[in-house]
């Protein structure tokens, strides 16, 4: 599986053996845009054309397009663990929000491999 992006989409693209095709699907949004390809090229042509014909689409309708993000994030977490964590944003010098938005980015890039 490999993840691209787009004017803030992100694809998922996957291999299909049997059909010798690469083929995914947009994430985080409700309306469903799916994409293929035979070679990767191609598939993330298609997945950017995806994109842009969804915005065109969602435009000559006079309808906002699905963010894949809003910037919110629910976090449910135990007792002790929040403790843990306020004491550790504390020790920083950060409130929980700043110190999650750190720590997270951070263990997020380094698994997704951006600098």
């Amino acid at each position: 599986m490999s993840i691209i992006t787009y004017k803030g989409y992100t694809g998922k693209i996957e291999v299909d053996i049997e059909s010798a095709i690469l083929h995914g699907r947009i994430l985080d949004i409700t309306d469903v845009i799916t994409f293929r390809g035979k070679t990767i090229e191609e598939a993330t042509q298609d997945f950017k054309d995806g994109v842009d014909d969804y915005l065109e689409f969602c435009a000559e309708r006079g309808k906002d397009p699905d963010k894949p993000y809003s910037g919110k994030l629910p976090f449910r977490t135990t007792p002790d663990h929040h403790k843990l964590i306020h004491l550790a944003a504390t020790k920083v010098g950060k409130s929980i929000n700043a110190w999650m938005d750190e720590v997270l980015t951070q263990k997020a890039k380094q698994i997704i491999n951006i600098n």
